[in-house]
């Protein structure tokens, strides 16, 4: 049996337990939607059905809602150090469940083992990192004055929902939920609808962690039903969304009413500035690797390459070289470096910007197309020849897909690169060190890398600007978001007070 072959019949292993379907944990028991709606998820390497999806609505929200808001006086109260070991052991668990994590993200989602054996890890250093900072969570600064000792404290805000993406769901779940755990908060959590899986596992290993009962509930269901119930619910006090802009401008709209507090993670169009006098075999890696990897579905792809004018043609080449070299295929197989896309219906988005390109004017140097057969298989794709004003240059397409634009120097470079809505990340590749300050400080972009690809450490903050993002992760600005920060203001004499009303 081929590696291939013994992953996916592992994968198909583990998830037979679910065959019954997937329910909805709410204050820690199993049930489907009160409704007895379901929704299927599917395998995206042949669009088979997985297994059947409670489907919630409003009524599941209520009562995952109320189960948080009970269990969260409980929870705050939790000494730190108690916290902190159970979230140690919820990193404990999703690693000693490692092979079955990757596997089950494969199966669920499309993306390659090649990058998902690592994701479970990640998670598990998620949860360890903010177990940490349990401890440290409520501290704030001391702040004296004639007169008075001012200090600050912080203080969780109370139950919070996670919207989670379809992309690398399971670690982004771990990114969103353990900080809010190690705040004090209780959580209702709502995955992405087309890969529910991983959430399901991750749900029942911090319950099996000893997380008590309503601390984190799962509520599977649709974006307009669940998600909307979600956002517009009077007991959730703030809400953190990963996905598309678009949605995140709904979220915004539906949590106005009980002015809930958001932090959203939302679209990229990040460009990679590529200057002639760079490594350029390291920045031709990293170009490759930043928008080819994980199928290209993330936000922080780097999915506009911009080359200087006098190694454009030769860099582009080298590009498509590398794209048309690119393995596509079963991602259950460790060779495989581009699997197929989540759903039939992004796989149509993706695809419709062949058409798109070419109308506009710009050159298909490699792929542009979809492979033949069953699942949602595209190409790694190269336009050449474009320009900011394309379609393919400001839209955000979520796929293996690049767009090359040639610049003559800094000044058009930086013009180009803030030419669009988003502002998420944007990389520099350059030896001219007074040229990465320049145009670090100059780029419209949370989060900037310089001669390298995408390196999170975790401490630092993660987030971006315009339309890609409101808040930061990472950190204590994790807890920015689910704290309050409050001042307390001690008189150490007397102070004036005037009289009104004595006569």
């Amino acid at each position: 049996m081929s590696k291939a072959a013994e992953n996916k019949a592992r994968a198909l292993e583990f998830v037979s337990r679910f065959q019954a379907g997937i329910p909805n944990i709410i204050k820690g028991e199993k049930a489907f939607a009160l409704s007895g709606k379901t929704f299927e998820t599917l395998n995206p390497s042949d669009n088979s059905v997985i297994c059947k999806v409670a489907a919630s609505d409003a009524a599941d929200i209520e009562k995952a809602a109320q189960a948080a808001h009970a269990a969260f006086p409980d929870w705050r109260a939790m000494p730190a150090k108690k916290r902190k070991t159970i979230l140690h052991r919820v990193a404990d668990l999703i690693e000693e469940h490692a092979e079955e994590i990757a596997l089950l993200e494969v199966l669920d989602t499309g993306q390659t083992i090649h990058f998902m054996k690592s994701a479970a890890i990640r998670g598990a250093e998620n949860f360890r990192f903010f177990a940490d900072r349990c401890e440290s969570a409520r501290d704030g600064l001391s702040l004296p004055t004639e007169g008075f000792l001012n200090y600050t404290l912080r203080q969780p805000i109370g139950p919070v929902g996670v919207i989670t993406p379809w992309n690398t769901p399971f670690m982004l779940s771990t990114w969103k939920i353990a900080p809010a755990l190690a705040a004090g908060c209780t959580v209702v959590h709502k995955p992405a609808e087309f890969s529910p899986i991983t959430a399901q596992r991750l749900h029942e290993l911090m319950h099996e962690a000893g997380i008590p009962a309503g601390v984190v509930n799962l509520v599977n269901g649709f974006g307009e039903t669940a998600g909307k119930a979600l956002t517009e619910h009077p007991l959730i006090k703030a809400v953190a969304f990963v996905g598309e802009s678009a949605t995140g401008s709904l979220i915004m709209a539906q949590g106005a009413p009980t002015l809930k507090r958001v932090h959203f993670e939302l679209g990229g169009k990040n460009p990679v500035i590529v200057f002639a006098d760079a490594d350029l075999e390291r920045a031709l890696d990293a170009v490759v690797f930043m928008i080819y990897s994980l199928n290209g579905e993330r936000c922080t792809s780097s999915s506009r390459v911009l080359v200087q004018e006098s190694i454009y043609e030769d860099f582009c080449a080298k590009i498509a070289e590398r794209a048309k070299n690119i393995k596509v295929g079963d991602p259950f197989d460790p060779a495989t470096e581009v699997g197929p896309l989540i759903h039939p219906s992004h796989m149509e988005k993706v695809c419709s910007y062949f058409d798109k390109a070419r109308a506009d004017g710009a050159t298909i140097a490699a792929g542009g197309e979809a492979l033949s057969g069953e699942g949602n298989f595209v190409k790694a794709t190269l336009f050449t020849h474009a320009r900011t004003h394309m379609r393919i240059a400001q839209e955000e397409i979520f796929g293996p897909v690049l767009s090359a634009i040639p610049f003559k120097d800094e000044t058009e470079a930086l013009e180009i690169a803030n030419d669009v809505a988003y502002g998420l990340t944007g990389y520099i590749w350059t030896r001219d060190v007074t040229r990465t300050h320049r145009l670090s400080e100059a780029l419209e972009a949370g989060m900037i890398w310089v001669n390298s690809p995408n390196v999170r450490h975790l401490p630092t903050p993660f987030g971006g600007m315009k339309a890609s993002g409101i808040g930061r992760d990472g950190g204590d600005y994790s807890f920015d978001f689910y704290m309050e920060t409050k001042n307390i203001a001690i008189a150490t004499g007397e102070q004036k007070i005037t009289k009104m009303g004595a006569g």
